[in-house]
């Protein structure tokens, strides 16, 4: 699940405003507003939720769990690691 306060970070990490978010996603822009306003995690529609994350993950942007492993600790965003030319993990 997503929070509104990572879809906020992951549009700053990208530096996009919400309507360039909804037109990345196909999603209306009321409904990144509606994401955005709520509290703790994201509410809404399971296949507009679904094109926000696709859209993100595109662009290149890892929404990270509680439960994921990572330097700090609790949820967050960041940019994917890039692979390097041979297709080998940096």
């Amino acid at each position: 699940m997503i929070t509104a306060a990572q879809l906020r970070a992951a549009r700053a990490l990208l530096n996009i405003d919400q309507k360039t978010m909804a037109e990345m996603a196909g999603v209306s822009l009321p409904t990144i507003q509606r994401m955005e306003a709520s509290l703790g995690n994201v509410r809404g529609i399971v296949d507009s939720l679904t094109k926000v994350i696709e859209a993100l993950n595109r662009a290149g942007v890892e929404l990270l769990s509680e439960h994921t492993h990572n330097d700090g600790g609790g949820r967050g965003v960041r940019f994917r690691r890039a692979e390097a030319p041979s297709g080998k993990p940096n």
